[in-house]
């Protein structure tokens, strides 16, 4: 068998450029990414195929102490993350040391399986600061190969994408050549929408909403989607929808015009606000969200 594929799955902390880097490796966005932390909130897959290979990459939450049972939740894919793959990506930047994330450091260690370390954003790196850092974190993971990378630059993932294809083992592809992802449409129209909702608010707001598409009705010409942005407070729905509703209707069209380029079709959206009271606590509440 010539055919190679596997899973590789990506950690690290929040804010180091995870969610990019998958964007990056598939070729198109499947995560959606903010400058604020903690914007991904599950496991996604993203699916690279070629004549002789298909490549499997998992976005994961970054790794956090946990505030409510929705990191909890959010925590198990990562630990999940750790047992799973055939190649372990773990992805600092620049400004990071070891000591911030010491219990997946021994993890790493210890594992079997391909570690490959990336050192993000060396685009905004000090002059011999990358040069300092790789010795350190050699000797922190002396089983790893490290890369100096930039995700958003996409410096440096020629060389990372052939080191992972040399690194998957031998196995016909465990999904479709033509699927680009294990998730529904409907789950990257809530994506869109979540991101535009980290973009347009500030403070706790962003990490209050949860957003869920009740409706995706596709016609010849439009689709028409009906979605819901839950808020974990009745104080917090005037905020989401704004003086005579101009936030909302701003996040409404930043989503549409996202979902367009993603479906490549034109669609009609109307977003709602309700209460979910304190849902990210709620056992519940965080499956019905899709939560497990």
């Amino acid at each position: 068998m010539n055919h190679r594929a596997g899973f590789v799955n990506i950690l690290g902390n929040p804010n180091v450029g995870k969610s990019t880097l998958m964007n990056a490796l598939v070729g198109q966005k499947l995560s959606i990414v903010s400058p604020k932390v903690q914007t991904t909130r599950h496991r996604i897959m993203g699916i690279v195929n070629g004549e002789d290979y298909q490549i499997v990459y998992s976005d994961t939450p970054g790794i956090l102490k946990p505030s409510y049972k929705l990191h909890e939740t959010m925590l198990k894919s990562v630990k999940t993350a750790l047992t799973d793959a055939d190649v372990m990506i773990y992805i600092t930047d620049i400004n990071e040391n070891f000591e911030k994330n010491e219990e997946v450091m021994k993890k790493l260690q210890k594992t079997s399986v391909p570690v490959l370390l990336l050192i993000n954003k060396i685009d905004l790196a000090a002059a011999g600061q990358v040069e300092k850092m790789i010795p350190e974190w050699q000797a922190i993971l002396p089983n790893a190969q490290i890369f100096a990378i930039s995700a958003l630059k996409s410096f440096n993932l020629d060389g990372l994408f052939n080191r992972i294809l040399e690194l998957l083992p031998e196995s016909p592809p465990y999904f479709p050549k033509e699927d680009l992802s294990d998730r529904t449409e409907r789950f990257f129209v809530s994506e869109i929408i979540r991101e535009k909702i980290f973009f347009n608010y500030r403070e706790e707001i962003p990490y209050s909403c949860e957003v869920v598409v009740e409706s995706f009705e596709e016609e010849n010409t439009i689709i028409r989607i009906g979605a819901v942005i839950y808020v974990a407070r009745d104080s917090q729905k005037g905020i989401i929808i704004g003086n005579k509703g101009a936030a909302l209707k701003k996040t409404g069209t930043q989503a549409r015009l996202d979902m367009e380029k993603f479906l490549g079709k034109k669609v009609f959206l109307q977003l709602l606000v309700k209460e979910s009271k304190d849902w990210r606590n709620i056992d519940k509440k965080l499956k019905e969200f899709g939560y497990q």
